[in-house]
């Protein structure tokens, strides 16, 4: 069951890869950028990483299966992949449809992949407080993203 969950953790990362190649050479090069952006190679590795955290994660929440919490917590955490698939057509390929608008849709949507992983984290600490603790750096993660995503909204409008 690892190996589910590690899957469809790259399933979406592959899906997000797919729908920001084009677009990282393209208008996000152009794009004005808070100070605090990194360099562009670093989101692969970071990613790499946090989609492998979440799958171990999760693995360890469904592992506890007889547990009454775990449903509403693998639902939560289904929630906050969907949104994380989201985002990254709309933030990216969004723009290139319909511009500046794209840039705050994507606002919306990574707000609520804030909270929905919260959400999770905090269902997975009443299966498994490990699980929880995994995501952590994903939640901090993201959360630097809501702030490059507002900043690129902000200067680009």
């Amino acid at each position: 069951m690892l190996a589910v969950f590690i899957a469809i953790s790259a399933a979406v990362a592959a899906f997000g890869t797919v729908t920001t190649i084009s677009t990282v050479d393209g208008w996000y090069a152009d794009a004005v950028k808070v100070a605090w952006s990194p360099p562009n190679w670093l989101f692969g590795p970071v990613w790499s990483v946090l989609y492998l955290a979440m799958a171990v994660s999760a693995w360890l929440v469904w592992r506890r299966r007889h547990v009454y919490f775990v449903g509403p917590a693998l639902t939560l955490y289904v929630g906050q992949l969907f949104l994380n698939s989201v985002w990254t057509p709309v933030f990216f390929g969004g723009f290139t449809i319909i511009g500046p608008p794209a840039l705050w849709i994507g606002v919306a949507v990574i707000v609520l992949l804030d909270i929905c992983v919260a959400a999770t984290i905090v269902s997975f600490w009443a299966v498994r407080p490990t699980a929880a603790y995994l995501l952590l750096p994903y939640l901090v993660w993201i959360l630097y993203a809501t702030t490059l995503n507002i900043g690129l909204a902000v200067l680009n409008t």
